[in-house]
C-alpha cells in the first residue's frame, strides 16, 4: 500500500513539474521500469528519486530515457516500409509532390531518416516537409547527430548505406544532404497540440505503452492532424480496432487512411 502511494505521489509530482502524465501509461510496465532505475541509482523510494531528479539534469535525462524506451531501428518491419514506398507514397505524390510528413515519438531518428531516404529515392524530399518529434531531448540530440552503430544498420539496404552513409571507425554517419531535410522538435504527445494538414503520420511501437484512454485520445488527435486521404502508419502490435470512430479506414496492414469526408 505504501509503495502504491509512493508511486501515485511521484506521478502527480512529475506531472506538476514537467507536464508528463505517467498516469496515461500502463502502470505495471512503467512502475516496474522506473523502480528498476531508482534502485540501480541507489534510492529507496520514488519520493527520494524525484527530489534528486529535480536537482540533477543527468538523472532527469536518464528518467526520460527509461520512461520512453528509446529502442529504434532503420527499416523496422521492412516489408511494411516497402509497401509504403512502393504503393502508398506514389499515390500521395500523384496528388502533390509537396508532402507534409511527421514522425511522432521519433526516438533517436532512425524512423524519420528511413522515411527521408525513401522520399529522396522517390524524388520528393527536396519539396517535402518532414517533421520529427520526441519528448526526450537526449534522444533528439542523438537524432540530430545521426551517428549510428553497426547494430542499427542491419536492415538498411546496401544501396542506401553506400549512398547516404559514411563509415567512420565503428559507426555510420548520415550525410548532411539528408539530415538537413528533417526538422526535429521536442513534443509531448499527450499534452501538446498537434499541427495539421499532414499527408503521412508515422507513429510506431509507442502507443503500446499507453492506457486505452490515452490511445483513444491520441487516435482522435492523429486523425485531426491528417488531411482527408492522409495516412497513419502504426507499429506491428498496434492494430486499431474500430478505426471508423476516429474517421479512419484500413488501407493496408498497420496503415489507416483519413476518410475523405472527415475534417
Amino acid at each position: 500500500m505504501l509503495e502504491d502511494q509512493d508511486y501515485a505521489l511521484f506521478v502527480k509530482k512529475v506531472k506538476d513539474y514537467s507536464a508528463i502524465d505517467l498516469s496515461q501509461y500502463k502502470e505495471a510496465q512503467m512502475k516496474r521500469r522506473l523502480t528498476t532505475l531508482y534502485i540501480k541509482k541507489g534510492f529507496s523510494s520514488f519520493a527520494a528519486f524525484f527530489e534528486a531528479m529535480k536537482k540533477d539534469n543527468a538523472l532527469y535525462a536518464e528518467f526520460l530515457d527509461r520512461m520512453t524506451i528509446n529502442v529504434s531501428e532503420f527499416w523496422r518491419n521492412a516489408n511494411r516500409w516497402d509497401i509504403l514506398a512502393g504503393r502508398f507514397l506514389p499515390e500521395l505524390i500523384r496528388s502533390s509532390r509537396r508532402l507534409k510528413c511527421w514522425s511522432a515519438a521519433c526516438s533517436t531518428g532512425e524512423e524519420p531518416y528511413t522515411l527521408a531516404m525513401i522520399l529522396a529515392e522517390l524524388g520528393v524530399l527536396e519539396s517535402s516537409l518532414l517533421l520529427a518529434t520526441d519528448i526526450d531531448e537526449g534522444a533528439l540530440e542523438k537524432a540530430r547527430r545521426a551517428i549510428y552503430p553497426d547494430r542499427s544498420m542491419r536492415e538498411v539496404p546496401e544501396r542506401y548505406i553506400s549512398k547516404y552513409f559514411t563509415r567512420k571507425d565503428m559507426t555510420y554517419v548520415l550525410s548532411d544532404s539528408l539530415k538537413r531535410h528533417v526538422r526535429f522538435a521536442k513534443q509531448n504527445l499527450l499534452h501538446d497540440p498537434f499541427d495539421s494538414g499532414f499527408d503521412l503520420i508515422v507513429c510506431r511501437n509507442v502507443l503500446i505503452y499507453f492506457t486505452e484512454e490515452a490511445k483513444h485520445m491520441l487516435y482522435h488527435k492523429f486523425s485531426g492532424a491528417l488531411k482527408p486521404g492522409g495516412l497513419l502508419f502504426v507499429g506491428s502490435t498496434e492494430q486499431i480496432f474500430s478505426p471508423g470512430q476516429y474517421g479512419l479506414e484500413p488501407a493496408d496492414t498497420f496503415l489507416y487512411r483519413k476518410r475523405a469526408g472527415d475534417v
